[in-house]
């Protein structure tokens, strides 16, 4: 730490390479915090969560009970020990509750005075955080599996919406109508999802075992089909051709430079793609342990030196580096399967929901206190690990001597 410091202050460094590196430590550091607690408020499994963008302070859950919580993050006590509170909720009692399992909740990006929440009761609702009360309700013909808004649009205000209709719903929140549609996939839409650096390009994962992207500008079919034989026919059956994954691709996730595009398929795989091109980088992740039927939310750090990626994997979560494949991790404490996962960029912790009804907060170990981190012991004992964890090694290389 004291190397990164000096290195800075003589200008030798990149301003950003300390922070890099400190939330690289944060995140390889992660445990379930035994001193922070969430309110239990779902009666039933927790299928979706999402931390807004803004403050970084609330979190909103939607649950197969169809309630949905918000909840303050923040610790006012003082005290180490600490629960979340639950500030609003959405319960059984109101009249403008989901009927059924509520499948996706989402911030809107630039404010937290609006969210959006999309159900197996055929609607999405947009609802004002300060009444609680629906400002819209778009009706469906299925059930409705997901939604996305785009984080980074300005000249769009466009919902994604999967359905078990194959068709893509593209929802207008100025005008409040369903727009356009976008037809190619042949079987429900699982998962849709935004790119975070153009906001025209969707990605789209379903049941047919295909992932399209496409430029909702365009007024043909889709830009391309994500392939995971990367066009070499000798591999692929017939039936495999232009197929992500040999199942139901119930997954998606962009990195957050948008360069890259995650995808989780019940071929127990995951796989990771060139967002431009649509190239399968081959990284082997090894088996991913996915028997979800609907959408699984799976989460990719950002601030790290290199990425990681936190995916449901059973009744733990899976923690693994980016680019190389390799398995940092399991994230043990559920009792049930975990069915989502979010990450917070602002403090490097990780929140995850699963069928047991618990929301449980994964946050970084602190330094004991009058470690003196330039002592020879400590540059030790920081060989020692770098050469058992590559991810480690990465993240604290330093160019001094």
């Amino acid at each position: 730490m004291l190397g990164f410091l000096t290195a800075r202050r003589a200008g030798l460094d990149d301003p950003l390479r300390l922070r890099r590196a400190e939330s690289t430590r944060r995140v390889l550091g992660l445990q379930l915090n035994p001193d922070r607690d969430v309110d239990r408020i779902h009666g039933n499994g927790i299928n979706t969560i999402d931390i807004e963008a803004v403050e970084g302070r609330y979190m909103l859950s939607g649950g197969a009970d169809g309630v949905i919580v918000i909840y303050d993050l923040e610790n006012f006590s003082g005290k180490l020990q600490y629960t979340c509170k639950a500030v609003c909720t959405i319960g059984r009692s109101s009249r403008y509750v989901h009927k059924f399992s509520v499948e996706t909740v989402q911030w809107y990006p630039y404010d937290t005075g609006m969210f959006v929440s999309s159900s197996f009761d055929k609607t999405m609702k947009v609802w004002d955080t300060e009444t609680l009360k629906p400002a819209e309700v778009f009706q469906f013909e299925g059930n409705v599996y997901c939604h996305h808004l785009s984080p980074i649009a300005r000249k769009h205000s466009l919902i994604a919406v999967g359905t078990t209709n194959p068709k893509i719903q593209l929802c207008d929140l100025k005008s409040g109508s369903r727009i356009h549609i976008l037809q190619g996939h042949r079987a429900e839409v699982l998962s849709v999802r935004w790119s975070p650096r153009y906001e025209h390009i969707l990605a789209t994962a379903s049941a047919d075992s295909k992932v399209k992207v496409w430029d909702v500008r365009r007024a043909s079919g889709s830009l391309f089909t994500l392939d995971q034989h990367n066009g070499d026919k000798s591999k692929a059956s017939s039936e495999a051709v232009n197929t992500a994954h040999n199942g139901r691709v119930n997954g998606l996730c962009f990195t957050g430079d948008g360069l890259y595009l995650l995808t989780t398929g019940t071929d127990d795989r995951m796989r990771l793609w060139n967002s431009a091109t649509g190239e399968n980088t081959l990284v082997n992740y090894g088996k991913v342990c996915n028997e979800s039927r609907k959408r699984l939310q799976f989460t990719v750090s950002r601030g790290c030196s290199p990425e990681f990626v936190f995916v449901p994997c059973g009744s733990s979560v899976a923690v693994y580096t980016l680019h190389t494949g390799e398995l940092v991790t399991m994230l043990r404490g559920h009792y049930n399967n975990v069915d989502c996962c979010e990450f917070h960029p602002d403090y490097q912790e990780v929140y995850s929901g699963g069928k047991d009804c618990n929301i449980l907060a994964w946050v970084p170990v602190l330094r004991p206190s009058g470690v003196e981190e330039d002592s020879d012991h400590e540059v030790k004992g920081a060989a020692g690990q770098s050469s058992v964890n590559p991810a480690f090694q990465d993240a604290w290389s330093s160019d001094e001597d």
